[in-house]
């Protein structure tokens, strides 16, 4: 090309340039992300426009947006959907690029829903959602695996370190958080805790098998495998098909019920295409205030009528305690040309327990799906390694994976924050000032403190009084898994200053395995009988129990000396037998039939007993949560069902009684939505021998005002002995009932129903009825005690009104048959 050419075409594109300049520098553009303030979840198809202008658009299906302009069209950009409140951008004129993260704060489905028209066009896609549930359902089919992998977040909320720190107890701590994180804006979120874990999960439809996994678990210094199981995906139920859907305790309707146009109303308000696929945006509120219903809306794919996206959350008149905001977000993707399968779960909560703006929790759980199989040979493979119909499976190692193992296995990375998390958590738990913090904590809270190798408490029993000991003291000493990780030793002694009696009790606890669970457990225990322990009751040596005991009861007072031997074994997973080898000592001391009433023969004592039991315990599935040496029921789907057979042996170590003891009983908890939840238990048991009081049955009474769910609370202790009963407990906690009339007191109803039948042999009426002592029995008649009442009162005090009916022939103690007793009761 001639040089001229070449100088002309150079000479062109200066020109072209110097001309364009003013316009390519007054080049406006503003960009950004729409999320839900609260579940931080992005937001599909809001409108964002500029206000008094026509300029507007619609977030895509991630809710982002971008807009290029040569100059702005006002200096107010708005953004709007329905169920949030508007949000009002003033944008700086001067800026040419402006990225934008907006958290939109949540409003009412009800404004900008309500369309007039003659066919409800929500009523029919939901029928339609209903008529295609078999179509869209994961559990249509027989079989199914994924990888899954689980992150859970907590965060303290609200928390001032301005006045955490003037406190000197906390400053310590106040001064170790600031140096680790921004404590400057107004609002304080304290990241406190993150875990992750990574599982294979597997299901049959039938019969039913479920199988998990768990091959990698990040727990931040949580050491407990039943923690681990926790974290897997086997306790994950939240199904938007079903009818119901679990939240806490309770459980929600689904919009997605068969009746659901019972308890909402739906709405139709957009269409959209995604991805060549167009969708309904249906809109769903509450028909009634106050009941266990969401609000929200779905986007349901036009022709399958399947859910792709379903966003929950509660409404400001949800009898739920302590939450102020809640999301449950579930998305469905196509994993074949017409087959949707669930891709991802979050569920966001916020706990206020002492009110809003107080302190509080942030919790978020996020879950993803990866590699889906289903109707496959290989699942069925993997579960026939079953031995039980379900299985959690920890693998060795999995809660040691390095970072570089995460780095490559997460299905999505960590943010900026949750990384800070980690990092913070690390520096936190290893702060000696931090950990002083926490045991103080834990030690107001459970009782216990640890001191290097040994464990002092619980402090609740450190003082009381009764009317035989006056003032008592009491002082526990036991060692922790510091000490010894199978071993653990415990004793107390305890001095009353009115009978100057000193009282005690010894234990060890050998735990040689804890899967299959076996261990063998020894004491001596010489002190007062304080009658039944009931887990979550006060207990009469307690300092509690001083405020609430009955008035004008004889208070009757026994002494034991015991030696106990136990040896437990979990036979299979759903069965465990304990053998028990007892010698008691009785010595009644205060308005009980005295020892010298009571006669032995040869070289015996009265009132002694050398005895061997068999337990067996039928739970299948039962969930626990362990300690390093104890562990707690978290209950199975299942009954729960247990034998005891005793048998008494005369002679032995002056034991003057030979007998045989047979009992069983039957347990079970279950919802029956939308009408609360079920608990009831089924006892009975017979003795065979001639044998004093202290031998046979006595029924569970109350001396208390404070309501006992597992005895007789308007009968006193010792009222009524049997050797043979059956028995039957029952509580219906209705939820609402009556009181969802006045849906701002939150209260709940409920209803109880004890029953007793028992009956003494004339030889056992002989021995043990004597003058001066009120023993009773029922002759084959029942004592019945029904109540109601009402609960939620403040979110956590309970009123029972518990009235004897039956038997009306025999005598009542204080000739009273009705009774108002209160209770503490924390539950969601």
């Amino acid at each position: 090309m001639p040089i001229r050419k070449l100088y002309r075409l150079f000479s062109f594109f200066v020109i072209l340039i110097f001309f364009l300049q003013p316009v390519l520098a007054q080049r406006k553009i503003i960009s950004g992300v729409v999320k839900d303030s609260h579940s931080e979840e992005s937001i599909p198809f809001a409108s964002v426009s500029f206000k008094s202008t026509t300029m507007g658009k619609l977030t895509d299906s991630s809710g982002s947006f971008t807009f290029y302009f040569n100059e702005w069209p006002s200096d107010t950009l708005e953004i709007t959907c329905v169920g949030y409140q508007p949000f009002l951008y003033v944008i700086n004129k001067n800026r040419d690029s402006i990225l934008l993260s907006i958290n939109m704060e949540r409003g009412t489905f009800n404004e900008g829903a309500q369309l007039k028209v003659k066919v409800n066009k929500g009523l029919l896609v939901w029928r339609k959602i209903v008529e295609n549930k078999p179509n869209n359902d994961r559990y249509r089919f027989d079989n199914f695996s994924y990888e899954l992998y689980n992150k859970l977040e907590l965060d303290l909320k609200n928390i001032n370190f301005e006045k955490f720190g003037k406190l000197k107890p906390l400053k310590s701590i106040t001064d170790l958080i600031n140096q680790n994180i921004d404590t400057s804006e107004g609002l304080r979120y304290l990241p406190a805790y993150l875990t992750e874990a990574i599982s294979d999960y597997y299901y049959q439809k039938t019969p039913k098998k479920r199988r998990e996994i768990i091959k990698a678990a990040n727990t931040n210094g949580v050491k407990n495998e039943s923690v681990l199981k926790l974290l897997g995906g086997m306790d994950q139920v939240v199904n938007v098909y079903n009818n119901f859907i679990p939240v806490f305790d309770k459980q929600f309707v689904s919009p997605a019920s068969e009746n659901g146009d019972y308890y909402y109303n739906y709405q139709v308000i957009d269409t959209q295409l995604i991805a060549n696929n167009r969708y309904f945006h249906l809109v769903f509120t509450p028909r009634r205030k106050g009941g266990d219903t969401f609000e929200g809306d779905c986007w349901v794919h036009v022709g399958t009528f399947a859910i792709q996206r379903m966003n929950l959350r509660l409404g400001k008149e949800a009898n739920v305690n302590f939450v102020e905001n809640l999301s449950l977000i579930q998305e469905y993707k196509m994993i074949d040309d017409s087959t949707w399968f669930l891709s991802k779960d979050k569920f966001v909560i916020d706990l206020s327990p002492a009110g809003k703006d107080r302190p509080g929790f942030i919790g978020r759980k996020t879950t993803t799906y990866r590699n889906i199989v289903v109707n496959d040979s290989s699942v069925i493979t993997e579960l026939n390694k079953n031995k039980i119909q379900e299985e959690i499976i920890t693998l060795p190692g999995a809660a040691e994976k390095e970072k570089s193992f995460w780095t490559v296995a997460r299905h999505e990375p960590l943010s900026k924050t949750e990384s800070g998390i980690i990092k913070m958590i690390d520096t936190l738990t290893n702060a000696p000032v931090f950990q002083k913090f926490t045991k103080t904590m834990a030690f107001i809270g459970t009782g216990y403190l640890d001191v290097g190798n040994f464990q002092l408490g619980p402090w609740m029993n450190w003082i009381t009084s009764n009317g035989w000991e006056g003032f008592r003291v009491r002082f526990d000493f036991g060692t922790n898994k510091h000490f010894d990780k199978r071993f653990r030793f415990h004793t107390y002694l305890a001095y009353g200053f009115g009978d100057k009696k000193l009282k005690g009790m010894g234990e060890l606890f050998y735990l040689p395995n804890k899967d299959p669970r076996t261990y063998l457990y020894a004491s001596f225990t010489n002190d007062l009988d304080w009658g039944q322990n009931y887990y979550g009751e006060i207990s009469q040596d307690n300092v509690f129990a001083l405020a609430v005991r009955k008035k004008g009861i004889a208070v009757k007072n026994i002494k034991v000396n015991e030696k106990r031997f136990e040896f437990f074994k979990e036979v299979i997973p759903w069965m465990s037998n304990l053998v028990a080898v007892t010698h008691k000592s009785y010595l009644p001391l205060r308005n009980l039939i005295p020892l010298d009433s009571f006669k032995a023969t040869g070289n015996n004592k009265p009132l002694t007993n050398f005895e061997v039991s068999v337990r067996f315990r039928f739970a299948y599935l039962e969930r626990f949560l362990e300690s390093h040496f104890y562990r707690t029921s978290l209950g199975s789907i299942y009954p729960i069902g247990e034998i005891n057979i005793s048998r008494g042996f005369a002679g032995v170590f002056r034991s003057n009684y030979s007998y045989t003891k047979v009992s069983a009983s039957v347990s079970d908890y279950f919802k029956i939505p939308p009408f609360g939840n079920v608990s009831w238990y089924v006892y009975g048991g017979k003795t065979f021998g001639t044998l004093p009081y202290t031998l046979l049955d006595i029924a569970p009474g109350n001396e208390m005002y404070y309501y006992n769910k597992y005895a007789f609370n308007m009968m006193n202790r010792w009222e009524f002995i049997h050797d043979q009963y059956a028995g039957a407990n029952i509580e219906h906690n209705i939820g609402n009932g009556i009181f969802r009339l006045f849906p701002k007191l939150r209260f709940r109803q409920f209803w109880t129903a004890k029953v007793l039948i028992g009956s003494l042999s004339e030889k056992n009426k002989e021995l043990n009825f004597k003058q001066g002592h009120s023993f009773q029995t029922l002759d084959g008649k029942p004592y019945l005690e029904l109540g109601t009442g009402v609960d939620n009162i403040f979110r956590v005090f309970r009123i029972d009104f518990i009235w004897r009916v039956l038997p009306t022939t025999l005598t009542r103690v204080n000739d009273k048959n009705f009774g108002v007793f209160g209770s503490f009761r924390v539950a969601f």
